[in-house]
């Protein structure tokens, strides 16, 4: 039975992570029509975390052990306070697609910093490779950015430049809290660890919209109906739906293969701002795009290799099987 349901969870799963994360970076834009970044930030970790944690308390779990609550904030601020809340940001210069193919760049960073498996990167000759190709694809990308006449985007380059490393920064947020968080795992379900790295960067998001002095000018009377879609589709869909659908894919899938979502979701954020938002992307852009994931593919050819010369073994040993058995009950 479990495996008759894997059958239809993983293809869910992986359409979760693909189109819902695309789609999360337009969700953002939307909700910045009525929200400043951290207010929209911290609303919507706060309250799916709330929802979560509540769900997981009536069923008897805990949420009384000081160090896991330690552990699970630092990996909250920096994975979805920086890595989400400052891509918040970078929307107000930017267009939803310029976002998604900055953080496209994710990989670069995480061979970057992980020193300490330096030897390892670096001893397959593909990676050192892809770094220098996803390199030069970011000059392109950010030529093409820089000179955009979007209509989402800021009058003054330099807003937009800003923006831009911004997002660079939001990135290693991401990766250094994805470290953490290797290196310092909670002792409890990933279901409650998630819960409670959403209401910490809920909380750090509203204080930092606090010292910003977001608040002041904030009045929830005049948010557009759209800004309050994007909100709730960030709340059930972005970091409910599609967070989960992530943490159990890494379960029962090598992360190599989840990690093909970096892939497709600056793909989708093109396609859906193309459709829903008229954002338009210049040549220039598209170039970049086509050069980075050419760069961040070939960083982790390697593990695909590996992985389909595993499949290729068990595809041949299922042949053998039939090829005995119909060798066996061959007619006369």
């Amino acid at each position: 039975m479990t495996n008759s349901k894997n059958k239809w969870l993983v293809p869910l799963a992986f359409t979760n992570i693909y189109v819902i994360w695309g789609i999360t970076f337009l969700a953002i834009s939307f909700g910045l029509k009525g929200f400043p970044p951290f207010i929209l930030s911290g609303l919507r970790f706060l309250v799916a975390g709330i929802l979560m944690m509540g769900y997981l308390l009536s069923k008897g779990e805990k949420a009384n052990s000081l160090i896991n609550w330690k552990k699970n904030a630092i990996t909250g601020v920096l994975i979805l306070t920086g890595g989400t809340g400052l891509v918040a940001w970078g929307e107000q210069y930017v267009t939803a697609s310029e976002a998604a193919i900055s953080i496209a760049t994710g990989p670069f960073w995480f061979i970057a910093i992980d020193r300490k498996n330096w030897k390892y990167y670096f001893s397959d000759k593909f990676i050192p490779i892809g770094l220098m190709i996803g390199f030069v694809g970011l000059i392109f990308f950010l030529k093409g950015s820089v000179n955009s006449n979007a209509a989402h985007a800021a009058a003054n380059s330099h807003l937009r430049i800003t923006a831009f490393v911004v997002l660079g920064l939001s990135s290693i947020a991401w990766v250094l809290g994805s470290l953490y968080s290797k290196k310092n795992p909670a002792s409890q379900t990933t279901f409650m660890n998630i819960a409670q790295q959403l209401i910490v960067a809920g909380v750090a998001a509203f204080l930092i919209a606090l010292f910003r002095g977001e608040w002041a000018h904030f009045s929830a009377s005049n948010i557009p109906v759209s800004a309050w879609a994007g909100v709730l589709f960030l709340i059930f869909f972005g970091s409910i739906v599609a967070y989960l659908s992530y943490i159990w894919l890494l379960s029962v899938k090598p992360a190599a293969l989840v990690s093909t979502h970096t892939y497709i979701n600056p793909i989708v954020t093109v396609i859906a701002g193309w459709i829903v938002a008229n954002q338009s992307i210049n040549g220039g852009q598209l170039y970049g795009l086509a050069i980075i994931l050419l760069g961040v593919l070939l960083t982790n050819v390697t593990k695909y290799f590996k992985l389909s010369k595993r499949s290729k073994v068990k595809i041949r040993r299922v042949r053998r099987f039939f090829n005995r058995a119909g060798k066996r009950y061959q007619p006369i």
